[in-house]
Formats: structure tokens, C-alpha cells, sequence
């Protein structure tokens, strides 16, 4: 049986991952800041609920010790939680709305898989998805006829990219885990508003799929549903 974490699963894509992994025979972790929230949700799943704040080391230390003794290893984990962050002016965003963001969106991934490493390294196929976004791509941002040339916001969008390279580093220092990174487009979720294009299943697909990749997938890659992205 496949065991597999999803942090922020409580919603969005994050619980339509886990569906989707669950229908296909996975064990699913829900990993949620909020109790109610996620107990919940994992009720609806099918699933476990693992109480894991992505900003608080002792949270995220007691959510791997949580599934070290429930479950001994970790094939898949997925570092889904995420922020829009302070939606203000370039010009107006500060050090601290800066951090802010940082610290779900980059500080939280790295809180989460130093924790979990040791539980991945016992799995015999370890597989790491980070949801990153196009914004986080330097080359959309820059092409005045990509959707995300429009989006100004210096905290969400430079997370996102911090996130390609920290993806990128790990997957170096740990070949033997496939670390990738996705973006799984401009999908109407909480964090827009749901004023995205696409729906919760269609942005959902490309995570479901690196997810599922395997000992010989890719490894150190930024993924959209059409394949590598440049970045």
C-alpha cells in the first residue's frame, strides 16, 4: 500500500489530490492546520487526519512522528499548503508581509520534508511533489502573452520561484527521491477568488500524475499538464 501525505488537504487541490490518490489505492495522510477542518475532510476522504501547521516546527515534528509510528515510512508526500500572501502594490509590500509569505510557502515546504526525509529514505520508491505555480517562472512572467505577465505580486510570485530552486536543490543532494516541482495553472480556488479558468480536477491531474511517477520518473523538474515548463 502506497502512503502518501498531502499537506493543506483539507480543500482545493489539495483534497481533490487526495481523492484522487485514495481511488487509486493509496493510504492519504490529511495534513491541515485546523482540526475541525481536517478531521473532517479526512472523514469525507476516507483517509487519516494528521493535525500539521506548516509554520510550526513542533507541529510538523509531531505529524512525522505521527505517521513514523503509524505507518513506518512515507512513499509520496506532497507539499501542497500555500498563501496568496499580502495581495498589495509592489511598492507597498513590506520585510514582514514578506516573511509572512515566505514562511508557508518556502519556509514550510523545507519545515516539512527535513522532517519527513527520514520516512521517505525508508520507502522504497520516494516521491516529493511541490505545488509551485507559472507565476513562479520567470520566463511567463516575462511574456506579454502569457496569462501570468498580469499578475504583479512580489511575495506570492517570488515564493513560487523560490520554490522551483529549492525543489531543484533537493533533488541533487537526494537522488534517490524524485523531488519535482508543478504548476498546475490558473485553477479557481480559494486563493483567487475561484476566478481561475480552470476546475479543482483539471489543476488537480498534474499533481495526481508526479505524484504518481515512480522510481523512474523525472527528478529536479518544473511540470505544467503539457510537460516541462521553462522557467
Amino acid at each position: 500500500m502506497t502512503t502518501t501525505l498531502i499537506t493543506g488537504a483539507n480543500k482545493g487541490l489539495g483534497f481533490e489530490t487526495a481523492r484522487r490518490l485514495i481511488e487509486a489505492g493509496h493510504t492519504v495522510y490529511v495534513g491541515a492546520r485546523d482540526a475541525h477542518h481536517g478531521r473532517t475532510a479526512a472523514e469525507r476522504l476516507g483517509a487519516r487526519f494528521v493535525q500539521l501547521d506548516v509554520t510550526d516546527e513542533d507541529s510538523v515534528k509531531a505529524a512525522a512522528e505521527f505517521v513514523r509510528a503509524d505507518a513506518g515510512h512515507l512513499d509520496i508526500l506532497v507539499n501542497n499548503a500555500g498563501i496568496v500572501g499580502a495581495r498589495k502594490p509592489v511598492g507597498e509590500v513590506t520585510g514582514a508581509d514578506m516573511t509572512t509569505t515566505y514562511d508557508t510557502n518556502v519556509f514550510g515546504v523545507v519545515r516539512v520534508t527535513h522532517a519527513f526525509l527520514p520516512l521517505l529514505e525508508a520507502s522504497d520508491a520516494p516521491v516529493v511533489v511541490n505545488v509551485s505555480s507559472g507565476l513562479g517562472s520567470l520566463a511567463a512572467c516575462a511574456d506579454p502573452s502569457r496569462v501570468e505577465f498580469q499578475v504583479t505580486a512580489l511575495d506570492y510570485n517570488s515564493s513560487k520561484t523560490a520554490l522551483v530552486m529549492i525543489t531543484s536543490q533537493y533533488a541533487k543532494a537526494f537522488p534517490a527521491i524524485r523531488f519535482n516541482a508543478v504548476d498546475p495553472g490558473y485553477t479557481a480556488t480559494d486563493l483567487n477568488g475561484h476566478q481561475g479558468t480552470q476546475t479543482i480536477e483539471e489543476g488537480a491531474e498534474i499533481i495526481v500524475r508526479m505524484a504518481s511517477i515512480g522510481a523512474d520518473g523525472p527528478t529536479g523538474g518544473f511540470f505544467d499538464k503539457t510537460g516541462p515548463v521553462i522557467w
